[in-house]
């Protein structure tokens, strides 16, 4: 529950964002009455993101033994790589996203009433399929196996996280909050890297399941007997960070190497070239004055 609720949350303000800063820009043109076509590009966007994460939980429904844990395997790996792209990527191009939503708006006021619901509607499908990869690898590398109640969890920490980024973003649309986002991104950030380590080391033991990767296969070690990872805190580590009781040493070495290379890169990745770091305290102000998204420099 608890990664499928991160994942949601760190998608669901990204796309609210985009939203929030097209709205707020068209009440700045004086522009309101165009609203509505983004807000119907925005439900086409999330409707079909919705069949999109649906189709990708049947397909791998229909698969059993050996094609399973391939198709499993490959999806999640699949995931890991957007995943890992997503997060460098607002952090070193999100200060801008402001600035070029704006120049589409302009050019798509021009073009016509279809483009604006079309700039809302790829920039938010974008979101949703990158959500639905996502939640997908979530569920499989993070849930208790044959427990009934593990998908519910998974379903659960989504809509969860889903909801308070809709809440969020509205009450940013609305100024009725004042957020961070620079740190907000940072720490998401962070903690996507710790559930993508935990997905990186499940699709490794999907793939050595299935006889592609036959070394290390060996158990680093076994804590079933005290910390089993089906039930108490060990299930709570496995909804949270993928925690298995009894990984093998390529599970615990790509885990290990995931969280060093890719954390390492994080925090020392600089901002946005030649831009200047701006206040801790600077955050997203309302669309009455401007509606701030710097993204972590």
């Amino acid at each position: 529950m608890g990664a499928s609720f991160v994942i949601a949350l760190r998608e669901g303000i990204e796309a609210a964002l985009i939203v929030s800063i097209v709205l707020a820009y068209l009440k700045q043109l004086g522009a309101s009455d165009r609203s509505r076509l983004v807000w119907w590009g925005t439900g086409l966007a999330v409707v079909l993101s919705a069949a999109v994460g649906t189709a990708i939980f049947i397909a791998g429904a229909e698969f059993e033994g050996e094609a399973e844990e391939i198709f499993e395997g490959l999806v999640t790996l699949a995931a890991v790589g957007v995943l890992t792209w997503m997060i460098f990527w607002m952090r070193r191009q999100g200060a801008r996203i402001r600035s070029e939503l704006q120049e589409k708006v302009d050019t798509a006021l021009v073009t016509g009433g279809l483009a604006l619901a079309g700039l809302a509607f790829f920039a938010v499908l974008r979101e949703g399929v990158e959500t639905a990869l996502f939640l997908f690898a979530a569920a499989k590398g993070t849930a208790v196996e044959e427990t009934a109640v593990a998908p519910a969890t998974q379903v659960t920490g989504a809509v969860l996280g889903l909801a308070l980024a809709v809440v969020l973003g509205a009450l940013l649309y609305r100024g009725g909050i004042r957020m961070n986002l620079r740190s907000f991104f940072r720490v998401t950030g962070l903690l996507l890297i710790v559930v993508a380590a935990g997905l990186f080391a499940f699709s490794l033991h999907e793939l050595q399941e299935a006889g592609w990767l036959p070394f290390l296969d060996t158990h680093a070690f076994d804590v079933s007997a005290s910390l089993p990872d089906d039930s108490g805190l060990g299930a709570i580590l496995r909804g949270l960070l993928g925690y298995h009781a009894d990984p093998t040493w390529l599970e615990v070495v790509g885990w290990a190497a995931y969280l060093v290379v890719v954390g390492g890169f994080f925090l020392r990745t600089p901002g946005v070239p030649g831009s200047k770091s701006r206040p801790e305290h600077e955050t997203s102000r309302s669309a009455s004055t401007h509606l701030e998204t710097e993204a972590p420099h």
